[in-house]
């Protein structure tokens, strides 16, 4: 039985009605508002172009690429996982509205099988179970004391989960005791088997570093050796599973998406130790990767949150290779707004709050920023012997080709009077020679292929957006009308040979008299609850964002029902021949397939003129 039905649908109104949709996908998405409507990056498939809507006066949003719409709780259930009844918690919890407790099993529903939600509770058991070693036990003394040694207190290690893992099969046999499923066990990436199939923990002897989904949920670890002396690896990771994609993961995304939409940037740091020691001194909206490179995964679910993004890596040679290693990944793949936090004497963000103090670390946070040209012209001096003149023309050389990058004149300006003062030149022969660079790499570029800005989407998109037929365009706005005007409806209801003559339609238009029978007037939001189908679902909302013509609906109605009437006969004819060519491909009947094949062809060709 689904207990989601045995919840009241006039509290199911209520929690809905309780909050305003801009409000909870904003918490998701970057919203800019144009005309009546917000619009920002679909957080269901990766584009450029901002093609994902969100209506605040009718509480819904649609997606003009992939087709996705729906209310506030098909959001939350697209965009976490989940199924009806944990939207519905999830709503209440963001409204202030209690639940009745007979209800509160249903809090926990994932719309995947029940194996991604078992192997999320194994990891958030392991994560405790690796927290309360480390806080409470002897065997985590040594790794709790380096932690402390680091600057961390007891607080931020509850809040970010930090563990330890020790040399004892401890996890193995936790489990065990728990009579967990072994081939669960195997399957989670949490341990690793032996060839006569044993299991034993793959995390020995290692700080860990919980790794979590968007939701707050554990789904991975990072773990640390702790002897600097040991041979093995500085970090290993969890392998991919069905519930970890590294290429998707940002660390620490789930607490620093709101603060990064009120601050409206994210700040990119290295390590998982740079990012806690930045929250310990109040900046929280610091993130990290799970590698050096950067995946268009990670690139936009940054670019759908922030239009901002300022990379503070270690000050040290390979830090700053790896900055301007991302700088390079972000500009070719991005359309965030960059720019460099420096910090000084060679030091990691971890280092120099230790050493400097969280004040000079917010002020270095908040006010040295270099723009991404600033950072490459310095960055480019450290290939050179500036006090030599070949060196001097060379770098100057490079410089001009970063420079040439810009779209900006006045840019381009600053940076070659910069240029011109500290190597003694003139402004306008580095102007003349950065034209003629700019030349070069105009007929380059004209000779490469254009570079993709978004790699091919991986997920599944819900539906291809397509212009709609003559016959569809007038079904789809017929329905709308009825759906608001209740003259509309009882003329419809007037006419008995009407049908629609797509089945989506004539299920939505049926499913609308139920829907009436309890309610007075159209709430499309309400409606999408009482449908409940995703699919239909994503067609209403996509109806409710038409324009209509409210001046002339008499008129515009009529002319939608001539063109859907004179349109279901050639349907019902095209179905019943259809059947026909299959039997007779069926039977073998080559004859009689051609024949039935060129009247299809004819039928189709007279709806095509209708």
């Amino acid at each position: 039985m689904n207990l989601a039905k045995t919840i009241p649908e006039d509290l199911i109104d209520q929690i809905r009605t309780s909050v305003n949709i801009v409000d909870v996908v904003g918490q998701y998405v970057q919203l800019k508002k144009q005309g009546k409507n917000f619009f920002g990056l679909c957080p269901f498939h990766e584009e450029k172009t901002a093609s994902f809507s969100v209506s605040e006066s009718k509480q819904i949003f649609h997606c003009f690429s992939c087709g996705r719409g729906g209310n506030v709780f098909k959001f939350l259930m697209e965009i976490n996982n989940i199924e009806f009844p944990a939207a519905i918690h999830q709503v209440a919890d963001l409204a202030n509205i209690e639940i009745p407790a007979e209800f509160s099993e249903t809090k926990q529903g994932t719309s995947e099988n029940s194996e991604q939600s078992q192997l999320i509770k194994l990891y958030d058991q392991a994560a405790a179970l690796y927290t309360h070693v480390l806080l409470n036990t002897e065997m985590g003394q040594r790794a709790l004391t380096y932690l402390h040694n680091r600057g961390l207190t007891d607080d931020i290690i509850t809040k970010f989960q930090l563990g330890f893992a020790p040399g004892e099969q401890l996890l193995k046999e936790f489990f065990e005791e728990k009579k967990i499923d072994y081939q669960r066990l195997r399957q989670s990436g949490l341990f690793i088997e032996d060839q006569e199939g044993k299991l034993r923990d793959r995390f020995r002897g290692r700080v860990m570093y919980a790794i979590k989904n968007p939701q707050g949920h554990v789904i991975a670890f990072s773990g640390r050796i702790l002897n600097k002396e040991d041979s093995q690896a500085k970090y290993i990771n969890s392998p991919e599973t069905k519930i970890f994609s590294k290429s998707n993961v940002l660390y620490n995304f789930d607490v620093a998406r709101s603060a990064i939409r009120h601050e409206k940037r994210a700040i990119l740091f290295e390590g998982f130790m740079d990012v806690i020691a930045a929250y310990q001194s109040g900046v929280t909206n610091g993130i990290a990767s799970m590698g050096t490179s950067f995946t268009n995964e990670q690139i936009y679910l940054l670019q759908r949150t922030t239009s901002q993004l300022d990379i503070c890596y270690d000050g040290d040679d390979p830090g700053q290779a790896a900055i301007s290693r991302a700088l390079d990944a972000f500009g070719a793949n991005s359309q965030l707004k960059l720019s460099v936090i420096e910090i000084p004497d060679k030091l990691d963000p971890d280092e120099y709050v230790r050493q400097h103090g969280t004040k000079q670390f917010n002020e270095i946070v908040h006010s040295a920023r270099l723009t991404p040209t600033a950072f490459k012209l310095d960055y480019l001096k450290r290939n050179y012997n500036l006090n030599n003149e070949a060196d001097q023309l060379a770098y100057i050389e490079q410089a001009l080709k970063e420079i040439a990058k810009l779209n900006s004149s006045v840019e381009q300006d600053l940076y070659l009077n910069q240029l011109a003062k500290e190597f003694g030149v003139q402004a306008q022969d580095l102007n003349q020679q950065l034209r003629q660079v700019r030349s070069q790499q105009s007929v380059v570029n004209h000779h490469q292929q254009p570079v993709k800005t978004v790699s091919t989407v991986k997920h599944e998109y819900h539906r291809q957006q397509v212009k709609l037929d003559k016959v569809e365009t007038a079904e789809a706005r017929l329905l709308n009308y009825l759906l608001y005007d209740h003259n509309v409806w009882l003329k419809i209801a007037g006419l008995p040979d009407f049908h629609f003559v797509h089945e989506k339609y004539q299920t939505i238009y049926m499913l609308a008299a139920g829907f009436f029978e309890n309610h007075n007037s159209y709430d499309s939001a309400a409606f999408m609850d009482f449908v409940h189908d995703s699919e239909l679902q994503d067609v209403i909302a996509e109806l409710d964002l038409q324009d209509l013509d409210e001046e002339n609906v008499d008129q515009a109605v009529d002319d939608y029902i001539k063109v859907i009437m004179a349109e279901a006969p050639l349907s019902q004819q095209i179905k019943t021949k259809t059947k026909s060519l299959n039997e007779a491909k069926r039977m073998g009947n080559t004859e009689l397939q051609q024949k039935l094949a060129i009247e299809l062809i004819d039928l189709y060709r007279q709806r095509q003129d209708a």
